[in-house]
């Protein structure tokens, strides 16, 4: 069973960069996909984006697209999320999922999850 912990959310601006942290605590993300999910007060959780660990193909939602990227770091055993250009619109708690074979932008495919780190932006 996979162990996700989320780190790097906190306060910025808009048009700052953030980067969030995934690291599986007991194991290794080999054959699994990763994905991002984020979810602000009142709304459903929605896709983000995802990377394939064993060829780091990643897939993005649209939304994110050119702004955000996704990578992993072998060595740390860690998925990052890097953001850029945020918009107060990206105020949400990000949470990240772990699911065996490829990426896909439904949460219901993702049985590991973190307990999510809050990212706010400001105006």
């Amino acid at each position: 069973q996979v162990q996700l912990v989320e780190t790097g959310g906190g306060l910025v601006q808009a048009g700052d960069s953030l980067t969030l942290s995934c690291a599986a605590s007991n194991g290794a993300f080999s054959n699994y996909a990763v994905g991002w999910f984020r979810q602000s007060p009142g709304k459903e959780r929605e896709f983000v984006g995802a990377i394939y660990w064993s060829t780091s193909s990643t897939l993005y939602a649209d939304s994110v697209k050119g702004r955000f990227t996704i990578s992993r770091d072998a060595t740390e055993n860690t998925v990052f999320l890097q953001m850029a250009t945020l918009k107060p619109e990206d105020t949400a708690v990000y949470h990240c999922a772990a699911r065996l074979g490829t990426p896909f932008s439904s949460e219901y495919t993702y049985p590991y999850w973190g307990l999510g780190t809050l990212v706010t932006v400001s105006s």
